[in-house]
């Protein structure tokens, strides 16, 4: 199931992108904006965006949006790396 939005016919031409290109780059600043305003996680946002979770953390890191890495990450992290589960 997806939602459908109506987007202005003429819209690929403010932002300067192929008409046939811009589902796919609204796709993706809705996947970023989320993601920024820590509403959804980094694998949501490439579900979003139709990517993989490497190519959308390499888009996040050239946007300079920070990760959303915490404490309670960094300790499973810790725990995993020292085997306990």
């Amino acid at each position: 199931m997806g939602i459908t939005l109506d987007i202005p016919d003429n819209l690929h031409l403010r932002l300067g992108i192929p008409r046939d290109q811009l589902e796919k780059r609204l796709q993706l600043e809705l996947a970023v904006t989320l993601y920024a305003q820590n509403l959804v996680s980094t694998g949501k946002a490439a579900e979003i965006a139709g990517l993989n979770w490497f190519a959308m953390n390499d888009i996040l890191a050239e946007r300079n949006i920070p990760m959303h890495y915490g404490q309670k990450e960094l300790d499973e992290d810790l725990a995993y790396a020292r085997g306990v589960q």
